[in-house]
């Protein structure tokens, strides 16, 4: 089986990264400055425990590829991102080849599914990072993230078996879940703190913003008919599963979303996290005005090349109350 990282930043650099440590065969997609790098002198993986430069192949775009029999495609850009990503890959590769959805959100199953005939959803808890070309950072010891997966809609066969053995065997939690995307709404709640972040730069202090999200979100899943993992047994279940490190003698910076605004890639995953909420909203006659709001804030950030952190927490709740009286 050869591994085809499409997307390797912070997500998709680590797992590649920890495949090919492991003898697996791993090609990258990725662009611009950082595939240069790559490309140049390989890949570099910082870890609380090690620092090493991989020979990784990589190239810029899925036409560079000679795909083959045994060939799984893991998909790790940002949602915003998948479509394109979804069209290049399906005029070179043909809609035959398995495509597992590494990446936060819900949608991008079912975007994958109407081009492809296997489509894969896969948990990601992974603590990484990617601010700098040619480096991706893992902040964590032992494990290095979890990745539990399973066939979408449901059910498991013997190709995710082998992936998240393969996995397993290069330093991740991973299982074969037969109820991956009950699992993925639940991560989905825990994400839409990702604008918050990116937009605040807040946490305990912004812990009533948090609570209106989520509150949104569990009305919209049930008004929706969603099955979701209750957060107690989401947290009882992985938690213990991932032991968070220091790295250079820091914390990790900031998830995801934090990043795209720190690297002023113009773009942000919103749409597909808090949008989500307020499109079940929209569609089940459920009021989500946190979640509109936030949206529309990191947005914002993104459009106009703002600062991590930059909106003040009282414009935020201003904004939530005018947006709540309609």
């Amino acid at each position: 089986m050869r591994y085809i990282i499409y997307g390797a930043g912070a997500i998709g650099g680590a797992i590649g990264a920890r495949l090919f440590q492991h003898s697996y065969d791993v090609i990258l997609i990725a662009r611009g400055a950082h595939l240069q790098a790559i490309q140049q002198r390989g890949l570099v993986v910082e870890s609380p425990v090690e620092t090493v430069t991989l020979p990784i192949p990589a190239v810029g775009h899925p036409s560079e590829i000679r795909f083959r029999d045994g060939d799984v495609v893991f998909l790790c850009m940002k949602s915003q991102h998948t479509l394109q990503a979804l069209e290049d890959l399906r005029r070179t590769a043909g809609e035959g080849v398995p495509v597992i959805c590494c990446q936060n959100g819900i949608a991008n199953e079912r975007t994958a599914l109407r081009r492809f005939e296997r489509v894969y959803a896969m948990l990601v808890i992974v603590p990484a990072t990617h601010l700098e070309p040619g480096v991706v950072q893992i902040n964590a010891k032992g494990k290095s993230g979890i990745l539990d997966a399973g066939v979408f809609p449901a059910g498991i066969d013997k190709l995710i078996e082998e992936v998240t053995a393969a996995l397993e065997a290069s330093s991740f939690n991973a299982r074969a879940d037969p109820a991956t995307m009950r699992t993925k709404y639940t991560k989905l709640l825990n994400n839409l703190d990702n604008s918050l972040q990116a937009a605040c730069d807040a946490s305990e202090a912004a812990r009533d913003i948090s609570k209106l999200m989520h509150d949104e979100a569990l009305a919209c899943y049930r008004a929706a008919g969603i099955d979701w993992l209750p957060m107690e047994e989401y947290r009882e279940r992985y938690t213990p599963l991932l032991q968070i490190a220091m790295l250079h003698g820091e914390t990790r910076f900031g998830g995801s979303s934090w990043q795209s605004i720190a690297r002023g890639t113009g773009s942000i995953e919103v749409d597909y996290l808090n949008g989500e909420i307020v499109q079940l909203g929209r569609l089940h006659g459920v009021p989500t005005p946190a979640n509109q709001v936030l949206q529309g804030l990191a947005n914002e950030l993104a459009r106009e090349g703002g600062k991590p952190g930059s909106v003040p927490l009282d414009e935020v709740r201003a904004r939530i109350e005018r947006a709540s009286r309609g």
